[in-house]
């Protein structure tokens, strides 16, 4: 019982990029930026979707809770490194250290299962358009929508709770600016490996399955819209799965790199940066650039205020 009381009541301490001390007002100043554009941009994007009834369509409806789920997603960790980078104290406790764990790993799984269920949707609009708004009517969307957010908070929790039954005695230095499961695990002086190989499977059943299937699906859209005669219909086919393909390529780029083989690395919260910083602040820019449909949206919906302003 008092190893089980010393390490409940242990904290760990977060070295984030301390290793540039002269940069780090610079990096708070360049990470609270690229917050607030993350969070504005998506808060904008889904205020648009749910507004505009030009897009009450399956495909935005999916953008929208993707919107959603990015602002969770970032804000789980980006306001702990924000804090890190200005503290002179960088410390967690035991239990929110796990807590920010658990959800940080089941947002970012449930990330991976519903960028593979919007590459379905535009699989099913672009090979069967014709029994398409006959199969994703509203209820069946909410219905699809759902599975990500449970297979991601259930698969989450093997590696999480494997994790955290190892014994945590020694250094509580984590190289890394939030809590993840190989800088974690790597502390242990329990033997880590049940806790590995159970992350290793939950991040091929969360990460790598997702993105063979999205890899599938947009071979047999290549596939369909190749077999269609006209330019301006590949360009319309292809323009309505360019945005999701940059930012599934974004995120699974360095996912993949991270979780697929959890070693821990020196390197590993530089790639989680960008998965965690960059991509969520490129997103809503990706959505809106790359969609026809929301941009009109958008100068819609200026046109609109300027008139109610004239008035």
């Amino acid at each position: 019982m008092q190893g089980v009381n010393k390490t409940l009541s242990m904290e760990f301490v977060l070295l984030g990029f301390s290793n540039f001390p002269k940069f780090q007002t610079f990096l708070f100043c360049i990470v609270l930026l690229a917050y607030i554009i993350c969070i504005l941009g998506n808060i904008t994007i889904f205020l648009l979707v749910r507004t505009d009834s030009s897009l009450h369509v399956p495909m935005y409806f999916f953008i929208s809770t993707f919107t959603v789920l990015e602002i969770m997603f970032v804000s789980v960790t980006v306001p702990k490194l924000l804090a890190i980078l200005i503290q002179a104290k960088k410390t967690i406790s035991f239990f929110g250290c796990f807590m920010q764990l658990y959800v940080y790993s089941a947002l970012g799984e449930t990330e991976c299962f519903l960028l593979s269920l919007m590459v379905f949707d535009r699989h099913l609009a672009i090979s069967n358009p014709l029994r398409y708004s006959t199969i994703m009517h509203s209820r069946f969307c909410y219905e699809l929508v759902v599975l990500p957010w449970i297979f991601g908070f259930i698969i989450s929790l093997f590696p999480i709770v494997e994790t955290l039954l190892l014994d945590f005695c020694g250094p509580n230095k984590i190289n890394h600016f939030f809590c993840d499961l190989a800088p974690l695990q790597n502390l242990a002086c329990s033997d880590p490996y049940i806790s590995k190989m159970t992350t290793i499977v939950a991040a091929f059943i969360s990460i790598a399955m997702p993105f063979f299937v999205i890899v599938g699906f947009y071979i047999n859209i290549i596939h369909t819209v190749l077999k269609i005669d006209s330019k301006e219909g590949k360009s319309k086919a292809f323009s309505t799965c360019s945005s999701h393909l940059i930012v599934a390529s974004l995120f699974y780029g360095s996912a993949i790199i991270v979780y697929v083989k959890p070693n821990g690395s020196h390197y590993d919260k530089y790639l989680a940066l960008t998965y965690t910083v960059v991509t969520p602040l490129l997103n809503p820019f990706i959505y809106t650039l790359r969609n026809r449909e929301v941009k009109i949206a958008l100068i819609f919906s200026r046109q609109l205020k300027l008139a109610r302003n004239t008035f």
